[in-house]
């Protein structure tokens, strides 16, 4: 299949209904969004009933809908995500998300399957395989750089999806279980208590401080603007955006400028050989210029797209820094004065802003009034917070504040910021019995209203014409709007005839009506891949925890396609001992300058630094690093609590997973 054989999809997130209807009028070619269980974000479950509401305003639009199924499911849980994706078949939903191989070992409909970034596709085997057995698009390892995902197209040709945009988990997806092993709680199965945001201590072997309390597995935020052409390039067809966490004024901003940046390169490419198009239909305007550093984040990276890069951490702190905007200059008993380092910067109440204190943690400042301070000096504000000064650390003079909320930025995305229309011509004609209207859209799809009336000579021709003109292009607020090439009212009559604008309105209407009808009746969904016969090898005969396994039908699936020893999902609980929790991309070694590629016998801060073994110390939870260098990936080792094995699946489910261990396929 050839790079260009694809339309450019942006697949933005959707925590609830209402947030998906705003993608979509953002400019969303696609959205994803969780059903009411098994969609890995336990606090962004949705009804069918309302992604059914979802559906219908996406289709309009020939946007598509992909519901998240992509928990690992116990074997109790395999019927109710049977019927569950029946439901959502149903209601019009174009693609399910999985992680769990068991659902395609059970009575699924014929729906489009898509993988997971819990699948932890980081090689073109692995990319293949899935491809073979019947999933259609599939998301790849955010740590693949362009080299490798150009690997993977190589071998592929189903549609590569990639996330361009938003929090980046450390670990590749799938391959995290700290929080399961410390609370119980599984990120595999939608409930990651976020053990990489937590500051550590870092020890070496000697028992020395590397570094105090950072967080040293908390990453930037992924952030490809630069890099879509390059990815275009490489194969990605699929643009993903993360946050199904997300608030309404992040997924507008966010899908909005990826769809200004999308639209540029697709204009771009008109005139050359391989043109690039939209998955969707209509157009976007908007009513703000978009800005991804409005909305929280922990600054940007573009992780390893361009390859290794050691400013990829926000060590400093999980949260928000916001922007510089200025500098303490007074601290009063009430207030304090900042000078901007912009004369265009306002301060307004209910703005937020932070600031670092001498231990680098990030200290926030609620702004309860902001008001000039001098009426001569442009920059100068003072401004009151809302909390009492003496629990602001650190603040004093010369201290940089930056501002991580800005409050009309947030109203103004409270309110409708963005148009998105499909584009029609329309044509009257002059029948036996009266008129007819017909509309036809950007798609080719088209709808004919009559109207019966008696056919009265124009006094005034050329007011006539221009009257009809006026009324037939009052698309008001449908969905609708004339295309701006010449010819998009095309009057064929005889000759002008009088139509009064009580007759043309309700005909426009009823066109109108029938127009989106027809295009919904016009929209086909997406077909399900059929997997290859007779079945595909799995790129490895063995699979230990790590491959997820936590079903009889996962483990049927991968017997199938000629595993022969397969260990149970790490949430069966078997590895009691020590395991390797996290494996990540991400090199502390390489971020605190220690990697032996760099330099050897690095001097840390008491003396020569030890490497390995690194430990993490967080209150009584401790971890070690080890470090596998020929990938270049490390490995976060512990064990599983104690507590947390009294209270395990088998004990609560009757559920056994141990035969899964080590049994081979026969």
């Amino acid at each position: 299949m050839s790079l260009h054989d694809h339309p450019l999809e942006l697949l933005a997130p959707a925590r609830d209904a209402d947030i998906g209807i705003e993608a979509v009028n953002h400019g969303a070619d696609a959205i994803y969004i969780g059903g009411p269980s098994f969609g890995a974000r336990t606090s962004a479950d949705n009804s069918v009933s309302e992604i059914r509401r979802l559906v219908r305003h996406a289709h309009r639009f020939n946007s598509r809908v992909f519901v998240t199924m992509n928990t690992i499911l116990r074997d109790d849980e395999l019927e109710s995500a049977r019927k569950l994706a029946w439901q959502l078949y149903d209601a019009g939903v174009d693609a399910l998300i999985v992680q769990d191989m068991g659902l395609l070992n059970i009575d699924l409909p014929p729906i489009q399957l898509h993988a997971s970034t819990q699948t932890d596709i980081r090689t073109p085997e692995k990319a293949r395989f899935l491809q073979d057995v019947g999933l259609s698009q599939i998301v790849l390892a955010r740590e693949l750089t362009l080299e490798q995902i150009r690997a993977v197209r190589q071998q592929t040709d189903c549609t590569l999806e990639f996330f361009v945009h938003g929090a980046l988990c450390v670990a590749y997806s799938g391959q995290c279980y700290i929080s399961h092993a410390h609370t119980g709680r599984s990120a595999n199965r939608g409930d990651c208590s976020q053990a990489c945001r937590l500051p550590y201590q870092v020890m070496d072997a000697a028992g020395r401080f590397v570094a105090h309390d950072k967080h040293v597995l908390s990453m930037k935020d992924n952030n490809q603007s630069d890099n879509l052409a390059a990815l275009v390039d490489a194969g990605i067809r699929s643009f993903k955006i993360e946050g199904r966490y997300k608030d309404m004024g992040y997924v507008k901003n966010i899908t909005a400028h990826y769809r200004t940046l999308l639209d540029a390169l697709i204009e771009e490419r008109q005139g050359s050989a391989y043109p690039l198009s939209r998955a969707s239909s209509g157009t976007t305007c908007f009513s703000f210029t978009p800005d991804p550093n409005q909305n929280f984040n922990r600054e940007f990276t573009d992780y390893f797209v361009q390859g290794r890069k050691e400013d990829i951490g926000a060590f400093d702190t999980p949260k928000n820094p916001g922007q510089a905007i200025g500098f303490v200059t007074k601290v009063g008993p009430d207030w304090v004065e900042l000078e901007t380092t912009s004369a265009q910067t306002i301060l307004h109440n209910g703005d937020g802003l932070c600031y670092y204190d001498l231990q680098k943690e990030l200290v926030g400042l609620a702004i309860n009034r902001a008001e000039p301070a001098n009426a001569h000096s442009v920059g100068l504000w003072r401004v009151y917070p809302k909390d009492p000064m003496a629990g602001f650390k650190d603040l004093r003079k010369g201290v940089e504040v930056n501002r991580n909320r800005d409050s009309t930025w947030v109203r103004a995305l409270d309110k409708k910021s963005s148009d998105r229309r499909i584009a029609v011509w329309a044509s009257l004609d002059e029948t036996p019995q009266g008129f007819a209207l017909t509309l036809t859209d950007e798609d080719g799809t088209t709808a004919t209203a009559t109207l019966a009336a008696a056919k009265e000579v124009a006094k005034h021709p050329e007011q006539a014409q221009a009257s009809l003109r006026e009324n037939l292009a009052k698309f008001g607020n449908t969905v609708f709007e004339l295309a701006t090439a010449p010819e998009h009212i095309t009057l064929n009559l005889s000759q002008p005839w009088f139509v009064p604008a009580s007759l043309i309105n309700p005909l426009r209407r009823d066109a109108v009506e029938q127009l989106e009808a027809a295009r919904l009746a016009a929209y086909t969904r997406p077909a399900r891949s059929a997997p290859v016969q007779p079945p595909v090898a799995y790129p490895e005969d063995t699979l230990s925890y790590l491959a997820n396994v936590y079903n009889a039908k996962a483990r049927d699936f991968y017997a199938q396609h000629g595993v022969k020893v397969i260990a149970a999902a790490y949430e069966s609980q078997e590895e009691e001992g020590e395991v390797s929790l996290m494996i990540t991309k991400h090199c502390v070694r390489f971020s605190m300058s220690l990697c032996p590629k760099q330099a050897k016998g690095v001097t840390g801060v008491q003396g020569t630094v030890k490497a390995e073994p690194l430990t993490l110390v967080n209150g009584k939870d401790k971890l070690t690093l080890r470090f596998d260098c020929k990938p270049c990936e490390m490995h976060v080792v512990g064990r599983i609590r104690p507590s947390v094995l009294q209270n395990s699946p088998t004990a609560h489910h009757g559920t056994p997973m141990r035969f899964y261990r080590t049994r081979p396929h026969t």
